[in-house]
């Protein structure tokens, strides 16, 4: 699929362009764990909204611009070749809680939430992962135990991505303990400041406190918070996954792109293009790159045609953290020293250790590309 042959989508990436030019801040986002990350980020997103960029492919009843997914992926393409920040403590609340809500909500969720997310209001963070149920996640132990119009949450989460700065959660809970691990699971919205919850963040390699560890103690959650239903939990949550592996996530795949493209100028500038062994690790990076477009471009067409997103999702995934291993790998080669000063290259190389793991470790999603995609056996 080609996006730049209509007339209409050359005019919209004018647009996005041109906006971009004149809006994208000049300041870099904060590095600390104090609340001015959060309201950075928060007034990135509002000025986006004000803008009409918010929610691009959303329905307008939401605060969106009922565009196509078409557009929203020109908007995205253009973001990060101006070199915008990206959705920071946003990331969730925008790449799967909004998109969850709009397929499985209820319309009084979607009403109250989706407004907020769009204008940069209420980040919100994932509660999925616990001590003993990561890749295995319908193994996860925290209760919920409904008692009356309420549901009692008892249990811990970890690894809860910038829970010390969001309002809202995602949360998956265990309903029915007497159902087999994938059923009598319920998919709720956690409100992060109720009475009984405990975030404790934990610093990681980088000295960022990107996640933390939440506990939860007789929290009490109005059953209007709950996704669809009481024990559905894990249809839900494949609904998450879905957006999180699928279109959900598509500028940060892109992103890649245009990193391959600044180590090859920067290789180019300094004359270590003229190395062929680093030549040739920079042309396999660049034509990653490309076959990560395609894919992506691949997703818009499919769901431009209605279609669900398959496991083919798990694909692309295990491929895209592939590449952003293989690629801070080449920058700090290539870089050396020089990656101290150029950002965001060492930061990049100590958190990418997490991204063969984050989200589903890499052999689990290698499992499910085998058995579902290339239906081997188990």
């Amino acid at each position: 699929m080609e996006l730049d042959t209509s007339p209409h989508l050359k005019d919209f990436r004018e647009e996005a362009r041109t906006w971009l030019e004149e809006n994208v801040p000049g300041e870099r986002r904060p590095e600390s764990d104090g609340p001015e990350v959060r309201e950075y980020d928060a007034e990135w997103h509002r000025r986006q909204y004000e803008g009409g960029w918010a929610g691009i492919d959303w329905e307008p009843e939401y605060g969106g611009r009922g565009l196509s997914l078409i557009e929203q992926v020109v908007w995205y393409e253009e973001l990060v070749r101006a070199k915008a920040p990206g959705r920071g403590i946003f990331s969730v609340a925008f790449g799967h809680a909004g998109p969850t809500l709009i397929v499985r909500g209820s319309e009084q969720q979607k009403a109250f939430h989706l407004p907020k997310i769009l204008k940069g209001e209420t980040p919100w963070c994932q509660g999925f992962s616990e001590p003993d149920a990561g890749s295995d996640l319908a193994s996860l132990r925290t209760r919920g135990v409904v008692d009356g119009d309420e549901l009692v949450i008892t249990g811990s989460k970890i690894w809860t991505s910038y829970a010390q700065w969001c309002d809202y959660g995602e949360l998956l809970v265990r309903t029915d303990p007497d159902a087999s691990k994938h059923k009598g699971l319920t998919w709720l919205i956690m409100d992060m400041r109720l009475p009984g919850v405990d975030i404790r963040p934990i610093t990681s390699i980088d000295g960022w406190p990107h996640n933390c560890e939440v506990f939860y103690d007789e929290v009490r959650v109005p059953l209007t918070s709950v996704v669809d239903r009481i024990d559905n939990g894990w249809s839900v949550a494949m609904s998450t996954l879905a957006a999180e592996r699928g279109p959900g996530f598509l500028d940060q795949r892109l992103e890649l792109i245009v990193m391959v493209d600044e180590l090859i100028d920067h290789a180019r500038g300094t004359g270590l293009l003229r190395d062929d062994a680093v030549a040739d690790r920079l042309a396999d990076a660049r034509a990653a790159a490309a076959a990560l477009r395609s894919m992506a471009y691949y997703q818009v067409s499919t769901a431009k045609k209605g279609e669900s997103p398959g496991a083919e999702t798990t694909a692309i995934r295990a491929f895209t953290v592939q590449l952003q291993e293989q690629l801070t790998r080449l920058a700090i080669d290539i870089l050396g020293a020089g990656a101290l000063e150029w950002h965001p290259w060492t930061r990049r190389w100590l958190v990418d250790f997490a991204a063969p793991i984050a989200g589903g470790t890499k052999d689990i999603l290698k499992n499910i590309i085998g058995e579902r995609v290339q239906g081997l056996p188990r």
